[in-house]
């Protein structure tokens, strides 16, 4: 593979995206970037494309952690520096892979040599080869919770900590840090979103043109890569040298009050919450006045820098779509005027042209919105209306008020007519369930695993790299032998053997898989508004608890995945809320399928435990196409999930003043408890069994009275 990058002034339109990479290397107190977008959208591509466009650094030599030879770092672990001449080298960009552990990230401490020989041997992580230049992380939506806030926390004090039992090390960790996620994964935390200084949200351009001159330059660059950044080489030069030339400027913009009041208006009219808004705004609008050539900051520097730096900060919950409404920014705007500024006959009147490339004029070069290397501070990205609409929806006008279009009907089997989907209820806060037993899946705030951070909970020998030191099991393995290995003073005499290492329990994040009753039955006295908020209220438990989620329905003649398990509640939201009902109740069918779903997720990722929560009254009326007693069949179809282990709640849907109780009874076959919906609230009087182990004890004795 070739190590020559796709060149950045070859990226073809993402005007915001090349924007915000721009002004964060124009001004890295921004706070870095975040790029969120469907998959193929030139997100890597441009991220590595920048460091390219950096100016280079000067390191003492020899540093490890990249001192600058004026001003070293006083507490470096590899100072003091000498004063003496400095190196030059080009601007890192680092990549942390979403696997990395915490030692790769933050460096690691030999605990062996500090015990035994009182040394600090440090080995430096990640953290100390972005220093000066920048850290990328791809995926950062899946990176652990952990490493998240190690990471955060590293870019917002300039500085990394390392401490292991009481040995410390600390060194400089400023670095430009831009994270890339497809929101179909999963979502960040808001607290984490909020951690980073701009967020862009990318599509790929629906323009048949530019999506042309997208595969041409991609073509030319994979058949000769170092002939095609050759090609570009003139307009890299171009936007590198306009970048130094903003950072030399940026101390000498000017934001006025009337920018600041701009500023502190347009928080406020979008109750964007916290003073970090405020401070991004102050900081990406006068990097925007200096990338123009400016030395004052105007209104429409703070209008793109609320473009870029309030959009994500305006979620409350995982099910808010990121965005601003521009028509209430402007007018926010418009109630504090700029003074009108003297024309500077020095400066550009159009300081952003766009590029003439070795290619010609691209579309992106003569396109609308296009501003160039980065774009300008009014570009807007290409024009996307309409791409996100599915074509589902683009023909259900053409279909009968009130019906789903043909094919559902079909899957209905005839069996019934098809009702409308319905609204969801209000979410609300629900109880609390569990997977039983100890797991060792990934990190979430689930259920009991064996995790690296937590409270510990004993023990063991290490296996591999030492990470967690217990002390006093340690020692205690190394008191027994010190006359043999020859004590002689106060110290004592540890070797490799005696080290342990802490075992520690936190909590996971598991799959809940929801199978969810969406037949007639349910819709009747208008029940499927108040299973939806259910519903919605276990996604939304799901999202802070770090979980996997997918989403079955069963309805008519069989049961489908509506959504194969995924990290983003937000998908299954969304098709929950498009959820129509109608027909008769296959529950074996959907039983059933979360079988074969929970058979193929268990080799994909055999150390997430599922949670089956099945939304249901407990009818069973249909055989689908397996044929036999429907009753018999999903009472089966039950109990093979029990005796596989596999942990299951049943929301028990039923209403009315005469009950089957026949929720109950799947509840008993599947081995776990049932719930009503005014149950599932938290705040609720009604008890809930808080752990789904209390009713896996009960099931044997249920099989053994079914039994005789």
């Amino acid at each position: 593979m070739s190590s020559t990058h796709f060149p950045f002034s070859a990226v073809v339109g993402q005007d915001d995206l090349r924007l915000a990479l721009l002004l964060n290397a124009v001004s890295p107190a921004v706070g870095g970037v975040l790029v969120r977008g469907e998959k193929g959208t030139a997100k890597s591509t441009a991220v590595r494309a920048l460091s390219a466009l950096l100016p280079q650094v000067d390191v003492v030599p020899g540093c490890r952690f990249s001192c600058a030879p004026g001003a070293p770092d006083p507490v470096c672990p590899d100072g003091p520096h000498e004063p003496g001449p400095g190196a030059v080298r080009p601007a890192r960009m680092v990549e942390l892979p979403v696997g990395a552990s915490e030692d790769r990230l933050v460096g690691a401490l030999d605990i062996e040599r500090a015990l035994a020989e009182g040394v600090k041997a440090f080995e430096p992580g990640l953290l100390a080869d972005a220093h000066r230049g920048i850290l990328y992380v791809d995926e950062v939506n899946l990176l652990h919770d952990h490493l998240v806030d190690v990471l955060l926390d590293a870019a917002a004090m300039g500085a990394s900590y390392v401490e292991r039992e009481g040995v410390s090390v600390r060194h400089a960790a400023r670095f430009l840090l831009v994270g890339t996620m497809n929101p179909e994964e999963g979502e960040l935390r808001p607290q984490l979103l909020d951690r980073f200084g701009l967020t862009v949200e990318v599509a790929a351009s629906r323009e048949p043109a530019q999506r042309v001159e997208v595969v041409r330059r991609r073509l030319a660059y994979e058949d000769d890569p170092a002939g095609f950044a050759t090609r570009w080489a003139g307009d890299e030069h171009e936007v590198r040298a306009r970048v130094v030339a903003a950072r030399a400027l940026l101390p000498k913009v000017s934001l006025g009050d009337t920018a600041l009041l701009q500023i502190a208006a347009t928080c406020a009219g979008f109750e964007v919450d916290g003073m970090r808004a405020d401070i991004v705004m102050a900081r990406t609008a006068t990097a925007l006045a200096a990338w123009a050539g400016r030395t004052e900051v105007r209104k429409e520097d703070v209008r793109q820098a609320a473009l870029l730096a309030l959009p994500h900060r305006r979620r409350r919950n995982p099910f808010d779509a990121p965005g601003l409404d521009e028509d209430l920014l402007d007018r926010i705007l418009d109630e504090f005027p700029d003074e009108e500024p003297e024309p500077d006959p020095d400066l550009d009147p159009d300081p952003e042209p766009g590029p003439e490339g070795p290619d010609g004029n691209g579309p992106d070069d003569s396109g609308p919105g296009d501003g160039g290397p980065g774009g300008g501070p009014g570009g807007t990205p290409p024009q996307e209306s309409g791409h996100d609409a599915p074509a589902s929806d683009a023909e259900a006008p053409q279909t009968p008020e009130g019906s789903e279009p043909q094919p559902a009907a079909q899957e209905n089997g005839g069996a019934g007519p098809e009702q409308a989907a319905v609204r969801a209820a209000e979410p609300f806060r629900t109880k609390m369930l569990s997977v039983p037993g100890l797991g060792e899946g990934a990190s979430g705030r689930r259920s009991r695993a064996r995790t690296a951070h937590g409270r510990t909970t004993g023990a063991q020998r290490p296996r591999g790299h030492l990470t967690k030191l217990h002390l006093a099991a340690t020692i205690q393995a190394a008191a027994p032998h010190q006359k043999a290995r020859g004590r002689s003073g106060r110290g004592l005499v540890v070797r490799k053997d005696d080290l342990r290492q802490a075992t520690r329990e936190g909590r996971e994040g598991n799959l809940v898989l929801f199978v969810v009753d969406a037949s007639g039955s349910m819709a009747a006295r208008q029940r499927m508004g108040a299973v939806k908020g259910a519903v919605l209220s276990l996604l939304l438990d799901a999202y802070q608890r770090r979980d996997k989620v997918g989403l079955i329905t069963f309805r008519g003649a069989g049961a489908q995945l509506a959504l194969p398990p995924t990290s983003s509640v937000d998908a299954a939201a969304a098709r929950l809320e498009r959820l129509p009902t109608g027909g008769r109740t296959p529950l074996a069918a959907g039983l059933l399928k979360a079988h074969e779903t929970l058979r193929i997720e268990r080799l994909r990722d055999p150390s997430r435990r599922p949670l089956l929560v099945v939304v249901t009254d407990g009818r069973a009326t249909s055989a689908g196409a397996l044929g036999g007693d429907p009753r018999e069949l999903s009472g089966r179809s039950a109990r093979m999930l029990a005796a596989e282990g596999v942990a299951s709640v049943v929301v028990d849907c039923e209403s009315g003043p005469v009950r089957l109780g026949l929720a109950g009874v799947l509840a008993a076959d599947l081995g776990g408890p049932a719930v009503t919906l005014d149950g599932l609230r938290a705040d609720s009087l009604a008890g809930l069994v808080k752990d789904v182990r209390t009713a896996v004890t009960s099931q044997s004795s249920h099989t053994n009275r079914r039994a005789a």
